[in-house]
């Protein structure tokens, strides 16, 4: 599954304070279907885009 990133932000952020969230949301008010998904290799949250499904064809 390939998904593209966007955006990487430490794990550790400031208690309260939620930077992967706010920038997907501002990048999702741009009309992109950003998510937030923790990588636990890295101990990172990336905000990415979701590969994009096929539309089914009108049969």
């Amino acid at each position: 599954m390939n998904r593209t990133v966007l955006e990487q932000f430490p794990a550790g952020g400031p208690r309260g304070s939620w930077p992967a969230e706010e920038f997907a949301s501002a990048r999702r008010d741009e009309g992109l279907p950003a998510e937030v998904v923790m990588d636990l290799e890295s101990d990172a949250f990336l905000v990415i885009i979701p590969p994009r499904t096929p539309e089914p064809a009108n049969a």
